[in-house]
């Protein structure tokens, strides 16, 4: 074998190589697509959402088949987060309406909404919540609401708002401006905006 033969399959060997490389992340791309669709039409399926656009927004929000129950919790996470913390009472209640809504203990939805109470979510979750809520709660799905309308969903924020009320643990029935303000975007949100 001459060395130009050496060099020719040298560079036959190199080329493939490349092109299984190639086909290896082209076949993990389309894994990942096909991995992706399944967990859309999951998300559809739990919250009654059809268009595909809402439910890649949903995706891209970081929520997953096991974490989409929580998209009605976020308006009331955001009034909790309103005054830079979550009080023991918000998250008491906070808790009791993720368990009226079927987020077991110790569920991946569970262990997200511990993380969310820990640490406030990306402004892009609250800013997108509202409008996706509205839209999941129109959707009119049994499955979906379970109980839940819009104007229970603000009532509960109310609640959280008033639950954070008082100085120095002394109830004074007061809800700050700032959660006046959000309670009013939020109630907007759910109540006429359309997806």
């Amino acid at each position: 074998m001459t060395e130009h033969d050496s060099l020719a399959e040298r560079g036959r060997t190199l080329e493939d190589e490349y092109f299984r490389k190639r086909d290896r992340e082209l076949i993990e791309k389309m894994r990942q697509a096909a991995i992706a669709d399944q967990a859309r039409g999951e998300m559809g399926q739990k919250t009654g959402l059809q268009d595909p656009a809402l439910l890649k927004e949903l995706q891209d929000l970081g929520f997953t088949p096991d974490t989409v129950v929580l998209l009605p919790i976020v308006p009331v996470l955001e009034i909790a987060w309103a005054e830079g913390g979550i009080t023991p009472a918000e998250r008491d209640l906070i808790v009791r309406l993720a368990r009226r809504r079927g987020v077991v203990e110790d569920s991946v939805a569970d262990r997200q909404l511990s993380a969310w109470m820990s640490s406030r979510p990306a402004p892009s979750v609250f800013a997108h919540a509202g409008r996706l809520t509205a839209a999941m709660l129109a959707s009119g799905s049994d499955q979906v609401t379970i109980g839940l309308t819009a104007d229970e969903l603000v009532a509960y924020c109310e609640k959280i708002a008033a639950a954070s009320g008082g100085i120095l643990g002394l109830r004074i029935g007061s809800i700050s401006l700032e959660e006046k303000s959000l309670l009013a975007r939020i109630a907007s949100d759910l109540k006429t905006r359309q997806p």
